[in-house]
């Protein structure tokens, strides 16, 4: 266990997400995709970014754009225009979802109290976007960085993953599962 279990909790604000559906494997998807928002289409798992956006390949028909939120009707009508005729869709779910991030030291250690997904840095490494559950409710993890994790659930679910989080990251609370 870490010398020090200081895991931080907050809610990531500012931040739009358009949920793209359509065959992330067709040529004219994937084109699409990336001229409309300068990224590619991540291999399954995983998460592409720049500085300002961020795409997750959320399963073979689905994927999660992350931008500014200011940004959201811009790429949207970006993605309309760039998918034309091709079987796929776009919709602004930046009301829908919440965002949270665990950061600091003890960060995996918090999760890995409230997610069966394994959390040990050989299962889960920066780069990776995982679908999973926090206790009862369906999420979706990744790593921007080794020292953060960010996680999105459903408005609906939100004040109990806060407070489920809240008190998993209680000081004390560390586990011995993880070398340092």
């Amino acid at each position: 266990m870490s010398e020090t279990y200081a895991p931080q909790v907050a809610e990531v604000t500012g931040q739009g997400m358009i949920t793209l559906r359509g065959d992330l494997t067709a040529a004219e998807i994937t084109t699409a995709i990336q001229s409309a928002t300068g990224l590619a289409v991540p291999a399954p798992r995983q998460i592409t970014s720049d500085a300002e956006r961020a795409l997750a390949w959320m399963s073979p028909d689905e994927a999660m754009l992350f931008c500014p939120r200011a940004e959201v009707a811009d790429v949207l009508a970006a993605l309309t225009e760039a998918f034309g005729e091709a079987f796929a869709t776009c919709v602004d779910v930046s009301d829908a979802r919440r965002i949270y991030e665990v950061s600091g030291p003890g960060a995996r250690e918090c999760l890995a109290k409230i997610t069966p997904a394994p959390m040990a840095p050989e299962r889960f490494a920066p780069g990776e976007m995982r679908r999973t559950r926090l206790a009862q409710v369906a999420t979706a993890l990744w790593m921007p960085a080794p020292d953060r994790i960010r996680l999105i659930c459903f408005r609906s679910v939100a004040q109990y993953v806060e407070d489920l989080l809240a008190v998993s990251a209680n000081p004390g609370g560390g586990l011995r599962v993880f070398a340092d």
